[in-house]
């Protein structure tokens, strides 16, 4: 949404409201077409004075489905496994100031909030602990946070590879910060790019669309205000600008996303409708060739109101359509340039026209058929369509290797199992029974069954077989460095038993006992010079690790001038201040100095002279 003050009106203050079907262009209150009403939490219920953005999660563990929704002063979890009846779980409060803007996406089951408060940074959040909520709502807490910026207008990732593409900021001219979060709690800062100047929004895909130059690249496709600007950003350090693309009568060019096939681009004007006075304006691109997108054609909906986010599943675009609600547009044609409504659920039933009230933003990407729509007045909804679909999915099974974790265990998700499946909705949802395993399973191989679900609950199985292995090895703690003296009135070191002396030891995630070579062995007498000390260990199913530390035998010194060997004298002895060190045959290049106990004191190195004083 594009940073200009509004009024908000709330005329329909609602509580929860449990299913509402569409009968007769109507949900109770709200008109519609095709979606009826699973329930809704209003601004109330949430503790907020308005909404923007939402999001979804489906934890991998059971499949439960929740909703994250962005309110003026945090972001909102909703567990929503039982459509009917949410259950607001909590809020993650704002890192700095209330804003109008906030925006969330999810990775690797965390959360990332961004916000136009400043100061406000990126909030990370661990979604899993959604699943232990005993006393809702309470207030959360973030469980990492990157300070590189403050604001920003929105955040874009892309679960391929592992990387958060925050937009809007003070840096980059407002263009994308490549931000690596393979590693979600802690994000790591590898540039930027500001060669086209503020992105509003964006969409980053590893491209596998019909432009072959640029199969598995890492694409940026950027809504830049009055432009589309097309970016390779595979290389952080050198990205490349492909090609732009503007269009006729430009407002703000506000938010767009790539059909299934990654031809065809459909964007949002966000202010196009105010600016001409014309229906909602959807502008649909041709990247058939990334280095000269065309034009294809525009769509025109049947109201007002000004377009806002707007998603693909399939052959369906899911527009949030401010005062207009939930917009259902069949693309399946677009190559024809053919768009049509087919559905509506409008969460703003006062009027349509344009205007910055009503949908923010629509989320379509449960299994369940669930739909999303965050309402900056009215707050949560949570719709799906009324179509009744009987045709099953179709499962389709793989066998699977699971390696057991540092903990000696491993959940087994539906996409490590899934081979292909398929459903004519273009969205299916997975579990796996069973789907937990441990030390105790190794060497099995067990027959698990996978689920497929479409959006409607139909159904079909299939199962694969799961070979539980462990290829961790233990885990050494090592011992450190060390410089040691000859025993007392000897001309070597006896080398202890690190490991019957607890100094060195080893953990394994699934073996109890582990055996620990040392090399050499203990009560080794040891001369003048530099070793190693090897440990190695190997766990029951064969995995070996090793590790070593380098050990240095010196002589010890004694309390009176001594004359070594060697040719060398040192001066006086005792001492006190300084030392004299002089070599009768050759010149010195390192000396190290250690007490008695064998600790080092002191080490010079390079030196190259034949006198000198310490």
């Amino acid at each position: 949404m594009i940073k200009k003050l509004f009024s908000l009106v709330l005329l329909f203050p609602f509580l929860t409201i449990a299913q509402t079907p569409c009968t007769g262009g109507m949900a109770g209150p709200y008109p519609c077409d095709g979606y009826f009403l699973q329930s809704q939490l209003d601004l109330t219920d949430l503790n907020a004075g308005s909404g923007n953005d939402s999001w979804g999660w489906t934890d991998p563990l059971d499949g439960k489905e929740y909703a994250l929704m962005g309110l003026r002063n945090g972001t909102a979890f909703i567990d929503i496994s039982d459509p009917v009846n949410p259950v607001y779980l909590g809020k993650l409060p704002t890192h700095t100031s209330n804003s109008t803007w906030r925006d969330i996406k999810v990775y690797n089951n965390h959360a990332f909030v961004v916000s136009e408060a400043s100061g406000h940074g990126m909030q990370v959040f661990d979604l899993t602990r959604l699943r232990n909520v005993t006393n809702p709502p309470v207030t959360f807490t973030e469980d990492a946070h990157f300070n590189g910026f403050g604001n920003a207008h929105n955040i874009v990732i892309n679960e391929d590879t592992g990387y958060a593409y925050p937009v809007g900021t003070s840096f980059f001219n407002g263009g994308p910060w490549f931000i690596n979060i393979q590693d979600p709690l802690n994000p790591v800062s590898e540039g930027g790019y500001a060669m086209d100047d503020y992105s509003h929004d964006a969409q980053v895909v590893t491209y596998n669309g019909p432009d072959t130059d640029y199969t598995g690249r890492e694409i940026l496709i950027g809504s830049n205000e009055i432009e589309v600007v097309i970016v390779d950003v595979t290389n952080k350090a050198n990205p490349q600008h492909i090609s732009s693309i503007s269009y006729t009568n430009v407002g703000y060019t506000h938010q767009g996303w790539f059909t299934e096939d990654q031809r065809y681009f459909i964007l949002g004007d966000e202010v196009d409708e105010l600016n001409n006075g014309f229906n909602t304006r959807t502008i649909i691109f041709d990247f058939d060739d990334l280095d000269n997108p065309q034009f294809h054609f525009e769509y025109t909906g049947t109201s007002s109101a000004i377009d806002h986010n707007g998603y693909v599943v399939g052959d369906k675009y899911y527009m949030a359509s401010y005062r207009a609600g939930l917009r259902v547009i069949d693309i399946s044609d677009i190559a024809n340039g053919n768009m049509a409504e087919i559905g509506y659920f409008d969460s703003y039933p006062n009027n349509n026209n344009a205007n910055f009230d009503g949908a923010w933003s629509v989320y379509p990407y449960f299994g369940s058929g669930n739909i999303i729509i965050s309402d900056i007045d009215r707050g949560f909804f949570l719709v799906k369509s009324n179509g009744v679909d009987t045709t099953n999915p179709v499962a389709v099974c793989q066998d699977f290797t699971a390696e057991l974790n540092q903990n000696g265990e491993i959940i087994v998700s539906g996409s490590d199992v899934d081979g292909g499946s398929s459903d004519d909705s273009g969205f299916v949802s997975f579990s796996v029974t069973p789907n937990t395993f441990d030390c105790s399973d190794i060497g099995s191989t067990i027959t698990v069954t996978l689920t497929v679900t479409d959006p409607s609950g139909n159904t079909d199985t299939c199962t694969s077989l799961v070979s539980v292995v462990d290829t961790l090895g233990p885990a050494f703690v090592c011992y450190t460095d060390e410089t040691v003296t000859y025993d007392a009135g000897e001309t070597f070191y006896t080398l202890p038993d690190y490991v019957g002396n607890g100094d060195v030891t080893a953990a394994d995630n699934c073996s109890a006992s582990l055996t620990i070579s040392q090399d050499p062995i203990a009560a080794t007498q040891l001369s003048q010079g530099t070793y190693t000390i090897s440990f190695e260990t190997t766990d029951d199913e064969g995995n070996t690790t090793n590790c070593s530390f380098e050990l240095i035998v010196v002589p010890e010194l004694g309390i009176s001038d001594e004359l070594f060997a060697n040719g060398i004298s040192i001066y006086p002895i005792p001492a006190k201040e300084e030392v004299s060190i002089i070599s009768k045959m050759g010149s010195i290049n390192t000396i190290s100095i250690v007490d008695i106990t064998g600790k080092k004191l002191m080490e010079h190195s390079n030196l190259n002279v034949a006198e000198t004083t310490l």
